[in-house]
């Protein structure tokens, strides 16, 4: 009797792991990131990525480390896919000095120069010119690099887009444009924000490339961006991509989620991106339940030591950094160095 010959993974072990332990490092941080908000020790808005790991694990793969990124107030899981320590990101949840940045900025405002990631911004679509912008920048200098340029389906609605969409066309800028569509925009699904729902139109009307991606599976995803980027590296001008991905829980960690039936809710979970990575990594034979479990554990320990970190992390010296890295010193002369 013949045996069946297994079929070989169209990625390799390495990139798979890769994947899965990322998509596990940001569901782990926002976990502990709930805990912690509960606790009071979090104030303020929180936007949790929980559901949408597989956009930020695949970015890791697609991208380089050299494209700028930037993107909305859910920003935490991004930010790890660019590289930024959960030490650093913890602490600016706590609102501590150690924090990205210094904790001025919190939930919505994570920042790294050196990681090219430009924000979490509080102010919805408000990075969308901001990325178009960054993206002008890059052909200015001459680079091949890209602007990754996110915002939800909320945001997806706002006239800057129409404009940065109407100039990045007319000027041929390197910017890639993802739209997170989770379909609720708050507690407004996106169906009762317009009667156009197939997000990838609002692209064609500038004659843009665009197209939509099953953002749960953090193959297509990857492919996906990465089609897009060497479309955009190759002077070919803009890419929009549609992201159709999940949150699990609501907008932010005061949204119960009540507009959303359990229904909808389990047949998404059914299809959790961890899961189903962890899953196809055992049945695929690419690596064994001890390396699965010392992957979780390596996790597990990375983020209680982030959070430690945030708690003895000292605050803030308001009467220094009231005024530091936001206005110029000579123009505040009253303050002491």
């Amino acid at each position: 009797m013949a045996t069946a010959v297994k079929k070989k993974t169209k990625y390799s072990k390495e990139t798979y792991l890769g994947w899965y332990e990322t998509m596990l490092r940001i569901r782990r941080f926002e976990e502990k990131v709930l805990m912690a908000y509960g606790q009071q020790k979090i104030r303020g808005f929180c936007h949790v990525y929980i559901g949408q790991e597989a956009i930020g694990a695949a970015m890791t793969t697609a991208l380089r480390p050299s494209d700028a990124v930037a993107t909305a107030y859910r920003c935490h899981g991004t930010a790890i896919s660019r590289g930024m320590e959960t030490k650093s990101l913890m602490a600016e949840l706590f609102g501590k000095i150690d924090g990205c940045v210094k904790g001025k900025g919190g939930s919505m405002h994570f920042f790294s120069k050196e990681k090219r990631f430009f924000g979490g911004n509080g102010i919805v679509g408000a990075q969308i010119p901001i990325g178009t912008g960054i993206a002008f920048a890059e052909k200015y200098k001459g680079t091949d690099d890209i602007s990754v340029t996110m915002f939800g389906d909320g945001a997806a609605r706002q006239g800057a887009l129409f404009e940065a969409f109407n100039m990045a066309m007319a000027w041929n800028l390197p910017v890639l444009y993802m739209v997170e569509n989770n379909g609720y925009a708050m507690g407004t699904s996106v169906e009762r924000t317009s009667n156009v729902t197939d997000l990838t139109k609002i692209g064609l009307a500038f004659d843009m490339p665009s197209e939509s991606v099953d953002a749960m599976s953090v193959e297509e995803t990857h492919e996906a961006i990465k089609r897009a980027a060497a479309h955009i590296r190759a002077g070919k001008g803009p890419y929009f991509l549609e992201l159709r991905t999940y949150r699990y829980k609501g907008h932010s960690v005061s949204d119960p989620g009540k507009y959303r039936t359990k229904e909808e809710v389990k047949q998404y979970r059914d299809i959790d991106p961890v899961k189903m990575a962890e899953k196809k990594i055992l049945e695929e034979g690419l690596a064994s339940e001890a390396e699965i479990k010392a992957i979780k554990d390596a996790i597990k320990v990375e983020v209680e030591e982030a959070l430690d970190f945030a708690e003895k992390s000292p605050l803030p010296n308001a009467a220094v950094e009231l005024f530091t890295d936001n206005y110029l010193q000579e123009d505040y002369p009253f303050i002491k160095d």
